[in-house]
C-alpha cells in the first residue's frame, strides 16, 4: 500500500493546491457498499497532545451486521503540519493511514469523524482519505462547519439538507430522538443516501456511530500510552 511513505505539503499554499488537485479525483457517482450487507466498516479518529504535537491515529473495524469489533490498530506520529482550519487532514491523515496499513485486511468502508465534501474546497478528511486509499469513505461530523441547515424533525432518521450557497454538501441527520443531529457528507465512492443509511445502522443507542465511539476511545488510549512511555 505504501501510504506511510506519502509525501506531504510543507506550507499552507502547497496544502491548498494539493486539495484543489485531489478534489477532481473524488468519486461522487458510486453508491458504495449496500447498507445492511455483510461488510467490514472501519471507524478512524485521532487524538492530539498539544504540548508535544504527538498525534495518535486509530482504525477500528466492525462487522456491519453485529457491530462487534473484529480488528483494531493504532499509530502515533509527530505532527509535521500546523493546526489550520480547513487543512486538518494534513495533520490527521499520516497516523490514520499508518493505522489502516496495519490491519490484516482493508475495510470495505471507512467512517471518519469529520467531513467529506462538506468542506470549503470540497475535500474534507473523508474525501482526502478516500482518494488517497481508494476506499469508499464518508464523514459523520459533530458540527456543521458553518454550512446552513434547518433543524430536522425530532424523530430518529429525520434529516435536512446541509448547504453551501446553492450546493447541497451533506445532511443534518437525527440519529436519536430529541438529540442534536450529526452532519453526514459523502467522502469518496459512496452515495449520500447510502451514507445516511449506514449512519443510522451504526447508531442503535447513541448519537455518534459505534465506529467513531470505538476509534475515539482507542486513539485516546494509544496517545496516553505513548506519552507515558516518553
Amino acid at each position: 500500500m505504501g501510504w506511510a511513505e506519502l509525501s506531504w505539503p510543507g506550507t499552507e499554499a502547497e496544502a491548498v493546491a494539493e486539495q484543489e488537485r485531489l478534489r477532481g479525483l473524488v468519486d461522487l457517482e458510486s453508491p458504495g457498499p449496500v447498507p445492511g450487507s455483510a461488510v467490514r466498516i472501519a471507524g478512524v479518529d485521532v487524538a492530539y497532545d498539544e504540548k508535544t504535537d504527538r498525534v495518535a491515529g486509530a482504525a477500528v473495524v466492525l462487522n456491519a451486521e453485529t457491530l462487534q469489533v473484529t480488528e483494531r490498530a493504532t499509530a502515533v506520529t509527530t505532527a509535521s503540519f500546523p493546526y489550520v482550519p480547513g487543512l486538518l487532514a494534513f495533520r490527521e491523515l499520516p497516523p490514520v493511514l499508518r493505522a489502516l496499513e496495519q490491519l490484516v485486511a482493508l475495510p470495505d468502508l471507512v467512517v471518519c469523524d469529520g467531513h467529506g465534501i462538506a468542506h470549503p474546497r470540497r475535500l474534507g478528511l473523508a474525501s482526502h482519505l478516500g482518494v488517497l486509499t481508494g476506499l469508499p469513505a464518508f464523514g459523520v461530523a459533530k458540527t456543521s462547519f458553518a454550512f446552513a441547515y434547518e433543524p430536522p424533525g425530532p424523530e430518529r432518521g429525520a434529516w435536512t439538507p446541509l448547504a453551501d450557497g446553492g450546493d447541497v454538501v451533506g445532511r443534518a441527520l437525527r440519529t436519536r430522538e430529541g438529540v442534536k443531529p450529526v452532519f453526514v457528507s459523502v467522502g469518496h465512492a459512496v452515495g449520500l443516501e447510502e451514507a445516511c443509511a449506514h449512519t443510522l445502522r451504526l447508531t442503535p443507542r447513541y448519537r455518534l456511530p459505534e465506529t467513531t465511539r470505538h476509534a475515539d476511545n482507542l486513539c485516546r488510549r494509544a496517545l496516553a500510552m505513548a506519552l507515558a512511555e516518553g
